[in-house]
């Protein structure tokens, strides 16, 4: 009888350390920020790495972990090596952990606020209220992240306007509709940089916390 127990701690241990292994994986705010990027496109590592501010070497090596924890996949592409996430239940679990870090340490909201330092200038629009006035037709939806995150996935109706194309394409806008921005969703300070330079223009602007992948959770329809 004892060594049955024995046996059956030793399996319990062993269960539990496939669970740890997924959490050490995850435990560096690097591979966070570089699953947290993978959820809006798949990427080369160059590319990662210069999103994320990043040597390659490095942006290498945090990927091979996360390879090796089975949470992102790699396909060869020329010289090119191109990361995704290994499923949607992926992104689900780092949705997730943002929900529980945010409920359990009060800390993320001041850290929050210092990032994102004029989030409380822009009224917010709800993802319900913006697909009803996307069907009336009286607003304009822009989409910030770079061009290749719009055509990997993008709110349907929503117009690719890179941060970095802006100020030489605002003429381009309808002059008369209220301007709505979303970027990477609410830990993403690039449509508050939009809606600033909006805003600086006279324009009436909203900003959209969410962004694809909770409009996709939410039962939305999304456009490639």
């Amino acid at each position: 009888m004892p060594n049955s127990i024995d046996n059956k701690r030793r399996q319990k241990e062993t269960l539990y350390q496939f669970f740890a292994h997924i959490g050490k994986a995850l435990s560096n705010p690097h591979r966070l920020e570089l699953v947290d990027l993978l959820t809006q496109a798949p990427r080369t590592v160059e590319e990662l790495a210069a999103v994320a501010h990043m040597s390659i070497a490095n942006t290498s090596q945090h990927l091979q972990r996360l390879k090796q924890a089975r949470l992102v996949l790699d396909e060869r592409e020329g010289v090119y090596i191109r990361y995704r996430l290994a499923d949607d239940a992926v992104a689900r679990l780092w949705q997730e952990l943002r929900a529980v870090t945010e409920q359990q340490m009060a800390e993320v909201r001041d850290a929050l606020d210092a990032y994102r330092d004029r989030r409380y200038e822009f009224e917010q629009i709800s993802m319900a209220e913006l697909r009803q006035r996307l069907q009336n037709g009286d607003v304009v939806l822009i989409d910030v992240r770079p061009e290749v995150e719009y055509a990997a996935g993008h709110i349907s109706g929503a117009l690719s306007f890179p941060l970095e194309d802006m100020a030489q394409r605002l003429n381009s806008l309808p002059p008369d509709l209220p301007v709505v921005a979303y970027c990477r969703g609410p830990y993403c300070v690039l449509a508050d940089q939009a809606l600033a330079l909006l805003t600086g223009r006279g324009r009436q602007v909203a900003r959209l916390e969410e962004g694809v992948w909770e409009w996709q959770q939410a039962g939305y329809v999304l456009s490639d």
